[in-house]
């Protein structure tokens, strides 16, 4: 594929971009306060545009015209908060879908789960052992 100007122009917005975001910029380093640990939850949005045009001359050396740029936005949305051994997230914001909502309670789930696990283990111990 032949090199261009308009694709020098993408290729270096696009890395911009990869510069700025990453996955510890959408899941923040734990913060740990005592016995609660805090794992910030982002939000990220992100969008480029760019364009040029070559325009035809009698010179050896065409003419081009172009321009690039982009933007991210980072929205703090929930915080993972672990403590005594359970998790689950505080959100920020108000549930705006109910997928948001679900979303949102899998690790208190996931914690009812594990504790409904442990008394039936408990119960078959003590029947065995009866």
């Amino acid at each position: 594929m032949k090199e261009t100007p308009i694709s020098n122009i993408m290729d270096n917005t696009l890395s911009k971009l990869r510069d700025m975001v990453d996955v510890s910029t959408i899941i923040g380093e734990p913060v740990v306060n005592g016995s609660v640990t805090l794992i910030p939850v982002s939000k990220i949005s992100y969008g480029f545009g760019s364009g040029g045009t070559d325009l035809p001359t009698k010179q050896p050396n065409e003419l081009f015209g172009g321009g690039g740029g982009g933007g991210v936005s980072i929205t703090p949305v929930a915080f993972i908060v672990i403590e005594n051994g359970k998790c689950r997230m505080m959100q920020i914001n108000n549930y705006t879908s109910s997928a948001d909502r679900a979303i949102a309670m899998i690790p208190e789930l996931v914690d009812k789960v594990t504790e409904l696990l442990k008394s039936d283990k408990k119960e078959e111990v003590a029947e065995e052992q009866a």
